[in-house]
């Protein structure tokens, strides 16, 4: 039965959710260049010059404002929070991580030790009962996967030939479709996942299935727990966003739920530049909205991305500096049908660097074609120049693989959107994998026999047709290993 998007006016129907549908045939490419844009609004001055104080306690304070030691984070652990007690009217999109700006929230889920290292690596003392509980009582993801390893595994992230696996540093790299949730409202996800479980097994009750059903259950969980936490800041999220303002709003909610329960190593947000795009067009056309306000709603959305932070390990920071969240964010791309996909507000996500300077978050992507436009060619390249805080990536190497509604994952990394999901890599130390190919397998600094063991060079000289077979025989076990890690943490 096809159901009526009550969303939008007119006559554009949806029988399954498909966002990229919705896109493909309600946007407005713009062919124009950047003399609509509007300079910041004073609520945005106001909210910014706020925030920047707070960013300079931060790095007086070696890097950390203030940490969560006593709650464990949730869509709802908190009540509603914003920048500022006075800033509740100034706001355009609500919503924080916590109860305070800039404070990173205790997530022990996927591992105490690392929760509890990233507190005291700043001088937080973490919950005696908190440990308790996690150590106890509460299995996290990071026992379950050391509890799978095998000796060999063991062995391999003990000497380092393979590093920087989800259990050292977050979760690995996690972008939804958070456009769902402006799109369908809360109520028609849940009635859509309650349909998945009932046709779920068809009766048949194996591991698969049993697995299968829990998840989806947990899925319903969350879509309601979504809507509570929304009910805090006095929104209702159960029916689809009516204008540019609840789908600003409603699309940053379905972000937050996601950061206030996951610390991956990478946070992405994906391709909403168009999709926001369709309901500030017709807004605008309909005399509801000004471009300054426009403006003023992606401002205030990118200036919440900027805000994200999460409590991090030592070793997270010394693999990647800045602290980054890889908030990355899409514009442009084009169509499967050959149609240029650049917006308006692909010109507005640009211009914020513009209305509140250079950021290293969120992570601005110029998905580029030859094929865009020149004019908003021209512009990228001049806040390039003057930013230095956008990246590209070549849709026409990307397209043709996962299509026009892709969004990059992590830095680089391409996902169709809400419809795959990657999983952090490892980093394979082939130095010492080399070294192996010499030494038989042996590690030279733990003296341990890590690899399987086979005939060392004992020669004076080395030479390629010796090391060749040892290397491409230390290089296959090294992919079988990392093959099966990455198993386990999936």
């Amino acid at each position: 039965m096809r159901k009526e998007w009550r969303g939008f006016k007119g006559t554009h129907w949806l029988s399954e959710v498909n966002v990229r549908d919705f896109i493909q045939n309600n946007y407005t490419a713009y062919n124009g260049d950047e003399q609509f844009l509007e300079a910041p609004t004073e609520n945005t001055n106001y909210l910014w010059g706020e925030l920047q104080k707070l960013q300079k306690q931060e790095r007086s304070k070696g890097g950390v404002l203030d940490m969560e030691t006593e709650i464990v984070s949730s869509m709802t652990a908190y009540g509603p929070a914003y920048i500022t007690p006075q800033s509740k009217d100034k706001e355009a999109v609500v919503g924080l991580q916590t109860d305070k700006p800039l404070k990173r929230a205790f997530m022990p889920y996927g591992g105490i030790k690392m929760a509890e290292q990233a507190c005291t690596t700043y001088g937080y003392q973490p919950s005696e009962k908190l440990h308790e509980i996690f150590t106890k009582y509460c299995k996290t993801h990071n026992d379950g996967v050391f509890d799978a390893y095998t000796e060999e595994m063991k062995a391999v992230r003990h000497n380092h030939i393979l590093t920087g696996l989800p259990d050292t540093y977050g979760r690995g790299r996690i972008v939804g479709d958070y456009r769902r949730v402006a799109l369908y409202g809360i109520d028609f996800l849940i009635s859509e996942k309650e349909e998945d479980k009932r046709n779920c097994g068809c009766g048949v009750m194996s591991d698969e299935v049993i697995r299968l059903r829990e998840e989806i259950s947990m899925q319903i969980k969350a879509l309601k727990e979504m809507k509570q936490m929304a009910m805090l800041y006095g929104y209702d999220i159960s029916q689809p966003a009516a204008n540019a303002r609840e789908a600003v709003q409603w699309l940053y909610f379905g972000y937050l739920a996601a950061i206030k329960t996951q610390n991956g190593a990478a946070m992405s947000v994906g391709r909403i530049s168009t999709f926001l795009d369709i309901y500030i067009e017709r807004d605008l056309q309909e005399g509801t909205l000004t471009e300054a306000q426009a403006q003023e709603l992606i401002d205030h959305l990118v200036m919440k991305f900027r805000m994200v932070k999460f409590a991090r390990i030592p070793s997270y920071n010394q693999l990647f500096s800045g602290d980054p969240v890889w908030a990355t964010l899409e514009v442009a791309g084009m169509g499967m049908d050959g149609r240029h996909m650049v917006t308006k507000s692909d010109f507005r996500f640009l211009h914020t660097l513009e209305n509140m300077g250079p950021s290293p978050e969120p992570n601005l992507t110029v998905l580029y074609s030859p094929r865009l436009t020149d004019s908003f060619k021209h512009y990228a390249a001049m806040i390039s120049v003057t930013t230095s805080s956008i990246q590209y990536e070549n849709d026409e190497v990307m397209r043709p693989i996962w299509g026009d509604d892709y969004s990059i994952c992590c830095c680089v990394s391409a996902t169709q959107t809400g419809k795959e999901m990657q999983f952090f890599g490892a980093r394979a130390n082939l130095a010492k994998c080399f070294l192996y190919a010499c030494n038989g397998g042996v590690d030279a600094k733990s003296r341990e026999q890590v690899a399987p063991g086979f005939r060392p060079i004992r020669d004076e000289y080395l030479t390629w047709e010796e090391l060749e077979p040892r290397f491409d025989q230390a290089m296959d076990w090294l992919a079988g290993v990392y093959v099966n890690l990455s198993l386990i943490h999936i």
